[in-house]
């Protein structure tokens, strides 16, 4: 029988507990090599041979572990943080601990036997490394450009600005060309690609950039579950019959897609005839511009499911095309 392990994680340490059967067992390890073998040869000590380990999924502090239990033949699941907050919810979950969380989720991966986890193909974690890399560096030049606006007077300072400005100009530009060329001799990302570039307002690099977060599109149920997954679902709230707060996004999910999908869901606002038409109802039914910008988004996310899943190009009567998965 399978031993729980539930895994909480930050950049330089990570908590775990290990259910069996009534004993609880938790501990700490640091969130690097040294600390991955330290857990091996505990979990050893703990006779727990076979574990399904669970934890969160927060950007790359967990890849590291997660990707070493696997490799140890272990079962592994990556849960979204919106699905283990709404179980410690239900469970009147209060504490807020390393350790609370780490427990929360070992229950959590024991009631719901969340679906198992496979690392990234090399492709796939390749294309998300220079992605992401692509975003420090565009985050770095933004930064700097403030810097050279911001007033500054000495002339050694604002050179040394500017060079660097035109340094990471350039290194953003090698980038993207590396981005797409890596894309052009990988056959399956390349129709991916071509796939996400037939909608109206997505471009190559945005195509690439959702690619390396969405990575398998069927490891999602539908086009909700993906929404949800970028944090894009409706989010309402309802009490009895007096309170009432407006309906918003959840934002429990991955921020780099929305962050991806911001600026198309613009561009698509206008040259995307679905979307346009949807931008149109909206703004008749007077709802703020955020509101429109987001459900343009999520449409957009699930025009985006639609053509990966069926292998086929956008058409104009996407609708009709893709009804259910809208």
């Amino acid at each position: 029988m399978r031993s729980i392990l539930g895994i909480d994680v930050s950049k330089a340490s990570f908590d775990v507990v290990l259910l069996r059967e009534t004993k609880k067992v938790h501990t700490v390890f640091s969130n690097d090599q040294k600390g991955f073998k330290q857990l091996h040869r505990w979990l050893i000590s703990q006779q727990a041979d076979e574990i399904h380990a669970c934890l969160e999924a927060t950007g790359q502090y967990g890849d590291g572990i997660a990707e070493y239990l696997f490799g140890l033949g272990h079962a592994v699941s990556v849960v979204n943080p919106a699905r283990i907050k709404r179980y410690g919810e239900s469970k009147l979950h209060r504490n807020k601990t390393d350790k609370a969380d780490a427990e929360l989720i070992a229950e959590f991966c024991l009631k719901e036997k969340p679906a198992l986890w496979e690392p990234l193909s090399p492709e796939s974690k390749h294309l998300r490394a220079l992605v992401r890399r692509l975003d420090d560096l565009q985050t770095n030049h933004q930064q700097e450009k403030n810097r050279l606006k911001s007033g500054e007077q000495d002339i050694y300072v604002i050179a040394n600005l500017t060079e660097h400005v035109h340094y990471l100009e350039a290194s953003i530009k090698a980038l993207k060309k590396e981005i797409q060329d890596y894309i052009d001799q990988t056959p399956d990302l390349k129709s991916k690609q071509d796939l996400l570039s037939s909608i109206p307002g997505i471009g190559n690099l945005t195509a690439a950039k959702l690619l390396a977060e969405i990575t398998d599109i069927s490891s999602f149920d539908g086009a909700p579950q993906l929404a949800a997954y970028a944090g894009l679902n409706p989010k309402g709230f309802r009490s009895g019959s007096s309170v009432h707060k407006k309906t918003r996004i959840s934002k429990q999910g991955r921020s780099e897609l929305r962050y991806y999908l911001y600026m198309p869901a613009i561009v698509a606002m206008k040259s995307n005839s679905v979307i346009r038409a949807l931008k149109e109802r909206l703004y008749e039914r007077r709802l703020p511009m955020m509101a429109i910008v987001a459900a343009a988004m999520r449409k957009l996310l699930h025009m985006v499911y639609g053509v990966l899943k069926n292998k086929k190009p956008f058409e104009p009567d996407y609708d009709k095309q893709f009804n259910y998965l809208t």
